[in-house]
């Protein structure tokens, strides 16, 4: 369990922060800004909960985030050098948290008409915010890849934010009566 009893260091007042390695990074580090983007994420999820969301999806949204803290556990331990600390291995995500997110994608897919156009964020307020952290948690992937150019990481950690954007944007739809309620795109529409 972690125990936080300071909440300000001074250590980080010179620009740097530590890795759970303990090598010492700039804070606009590929690696901080990958894991900045899933902190992100995890705060735009929270609102969503936040908005009264129906008491499944409530349960599903707070295990990922859940999830998405262990994912910044992950970001913060590099794959390279990653050592064991008290006796135990590096926190990693795993193959079966994205396979709950697939889950999830296809139990409120299934509820869904098909698409005959692309989907504007919008809709009802709920659907609006997980439109939204659809788009924060597209932001942290692109930064993890970003990041995997660069440095070894966990490829599953790669795969759990591109499902999770999936499932976000399935919930967006599903908050939408189903679907019924989705704003379309209209190309050319705006002329």
């Amino acid at each position: 369990m972690v125990r936080l009893t300071r909440i300000y260091t001074k250590t980080g007042d010179g620009g740097t922060t530590a890795l759970g390695s303990g090598r010492r990074v700039r804070k606009d580090h590929p690696r901080i800004e990958a894991t900045g983007d899933v902190d992100e994420l995890n705060a735009a999820i929270g609102v969503v909960v936040a908005e009264a969301v129906a008491t499944d999806v409530a349960a599903i949204l707070r295990r990922i985030q859940n999830d998405l803290f262990d994912l910044g556990a992950d970001l913060t331990v590099p794959e390279s050098g990653a050592r064991r600390r008290k006796g135990r291995p590096p926190l990693r995500v795993t193959p079966d948290q994205v396979a709950h997110l697939e889950r999830a994608i296809d139990l409120f897919n299934a509820r869904l008409a098909p698409l005959n156009s692309f989907v504007l964020p919008g809709g009802t307020r709920i659907a609006a915010t997980l439109h939204h952290a659809r788009t924060v948690c597209r932001r942290a992937e692109r930064r993890l890849v970003t990041l995997a150019r660069r440095e070894s990481v966990n490829q599953q950690a790669l795969i759990y934010l591109n499902r999770l954007s999936d499932l976000l944007f399935v919930l967006g739809r599903h908050a939408n009566d189903d679907g019924a309620g989705d704003v379309l795109w209209v190309p050319g529409g705006g002329r």
